[in-house]
């Protein structure tokens, strides 16, 4: 879901969301720029922890200040606007599990990397799924290469040992990957695709409502943790 389509989901009136979605993709992203903060717009950014920082720095941008207050506080609104749209989760905090994983003192440094492989996808548990899996596990493309070894129990709320274990994963193509992520699908207990009604045009993603996966029990406890708290039923 973008920027502009949330805040239209979360009622916004027509002409704030086209003030406020071109503040950030505009102007806002401009002054960024030009002041060597970020290298592209503000819209490439999808991780909350990196925009903090981002967004502070702007802010004490003479030409921010100003053009804010003339504009009575709106640009402000525009960053506070984009900040609450990214605490949503549509898009994986990679660099703050990361971090988190670097900070814990109750793990080795071998076992620190074997989290950090599979956090970014790689490593041990990305060779489990290929095993289990052999493919994608929704449409069975079985080009290695191309599939992203996806959690189901989502990183953040899993422990260190949910977070190895090869049934909390599943082997996706990309934009099935990325629209399971951010709860926009899911599966049922027999699974059968779950679609979510905030995901625009899904046949365009090449997600269809025929799709399904096999579901052995051990991967349920997972599923069901992801249908009742990820997926965005409504």
């Amino acid at each position: 879901m973008t920027f502009e389509s949330w805040m239209r989901f979360r009622g916004l009136s027509e002409s704030s969301v086209k003030k406020y979605n071109g503040a950030i993709s505009g102007v806002i992203s401009e002054w960024a720029i030009d002041n060597g903060i970020i290298d592209g717009p503000l819209t490439s950014i999808l991780s909350h922890s990196r925009f903090k920082p981002i967004a502070l720095d702007i802010k004490k941008l003479p030409l921010y200040q100003e053009r804010n207050t003339r504009g009575h506080n709106m640009y402000a609104s525009a960053l506070n606007k984009y900040e609450e749209y990214l605490q949503g989760g549509f898009d994986s905090d990679i660099e703050t599990d990361i971090e988190a994983i670097l900070l814990q003192d109750s793990v080795t440094n071998t076992e620190k990397a074997t989290l950090l492989n599979t956090r970014i996808g790689q490593g041990n548990f990305r060779q489990k799924l290929i095993s289990l899996w052999g493919g994608c596990a929704v449409t069975g493309y079985n080009d290695i290469s191309m599939l992203v070894a996806s959690h189901i129990k989502p990183w953040c709320k899993s422990s260190n040992t949910e977070r190895l274990d090869r049934y909390n994963g599943l082997l996706l193509l990309p934009n099935i990957d990325k629209a399971f992520d951010a709860g926009f699908i899911s599966f049922s207990e027999s699974g059968y695709i779950l679609i979510s009604p905030l995901l625009p045009e899904p046949e365009q993603l090449g997600i269809l409502s025929s799709m399904s996966v096999s579901l052995k029990a051990e991967h349920q406890v997972y599923m069901d943790f992801h249908r009742n708290f990820i997926f965005r039923s409504t």
